[in-house]
């Protein structure tokens, strides 16, 4: 009876600490893990807004959260083809890609929630605030700055979307100019200078978005631009992992992004300055749109 009593006491005592203090394998066997983050923005602040995350996660899954940002989304997507990053944060394209990359090797498990509760967002295209443009119609030989190929509201789906309407028709042009600006904020940075025309980019419903994490940093003026176009609804961003990974390790990492609201909010407010309300469940189905697309495209390329 002793025995029992002890045996039943330690399980109710582990029952009833966090999943990252239960005795784990992968503890030993991944004393440190990366982080890698794709290129929305410039580096230095991703580093400065992801690393209090790399801090959070560190503690609480008692393992060294490393951080890794890129000037693209490329440099995080294939970093972790290589098996040099296990946890990333990007769009549907980035993960599209990373599937692709890594030979299904990739896992969702979470995805942000906007401060006003949005499980989604658009892609958008802005023009200059006091330009005369005020629909897509109006852009015909003018000139459109993408963000980046692995970008999902900066490329795949304004590209597409723009495709099936006949707007990017090699043989029948209808813009001037059509290239890639490194990153949504250099897009809407090229837009103001005049570089471009239009630029995509992403938002949320409602006042959220890049343009207002722009004027938040002080980088533009609340009316240096505005969207003419918006997509349908994208779902919003997953937090991946290497899908061979623990299945402990990828479920104490998704259940400390669901919890930092609450645990952590002071570091939770540094990483989401005010846009996200939390983190909410995400699965592989949700970013199959983007599966599908990248291989259309690839499809259309060994075509041409």
């Amino acid at each position: 009876m002793k025995r029992t009593l002890v045996a039943v006491f330690a399980t109710l005592t582990l029952a009833c600490l966090p999943p990252s203090a239960w005795p784990q394998d992968w503890v030993k066997q991944y004393p440190e893990v990366t982080f890698g983050v794709t290129g929305g923005e410039n580096q230095q602040d991703a580093i400065t807004r992801w690393q209090p995350a790399c801090d959070y996660l560190s503690e609480q899954l008692r393992i060294k959260f490393k951080l890794r940002t890129a000037s693209d989304y490329a440099g995080i997507i294939e970093a972790m083809g290589a098996g040099k990053v296990e946890f990333a944060w990007y769009g549907g394209a980035g993960y599209a890609a990373a599937y692709d990359i890594t030979g299904g090797n990739v896992e969702a498990l979470a995805m942000d929630v906007s401060s006003q509760g949005n499980l989604g967002y658009h892609s958008v295209i802005v023009v200059k605030g006091d330009s005369p443009f005020q629909k897509l119609e109006d852009l015909r030989g003018k000139s459109l700055a993408f963000a980046d190929p692995n970008s999902t509201s900066g490329y795949m789906v304004p590209s597409t979307l723009l495709a099936q309407q006949g707007l990017l028709d090699r043989a029948k042009p209808f813009f001037s100019t059509v290239g890639f600006s490194g990153s949504h904020e250099n897009g809407v940075i090229a837009v103001i200078n005049g570089t471009y025309d239009a630029a995509a980019t992403w938002a949320y419903d409602g006042n959220e978005g890049n343009l207002q994490s722009m004027v938040t940093k002080g980088m533009i003026k609340p009316d240096a631009v505005r969207i003419i176009w918006r997509s349908p609804l994208i779902p919003n961003s997953p937090f991946s992992a290497v899908k061979s990974l623990p299945d402990g390790l990828k479920q104490a990492f998704k259940q400390a992004l669901l919890d930092f609201h609450k645990k952590d909010p002071a570091r939770f407010a540094q990483v989401t300055k005010g846009m996200f309300g939390g983190f909410a469940p995400a699965k592989h189905e949700q970013y199959q749109y983007a599966i599908d697309i990248r291989e259309a495209q690839k499809k259309e390329r060994r075509r041409q």
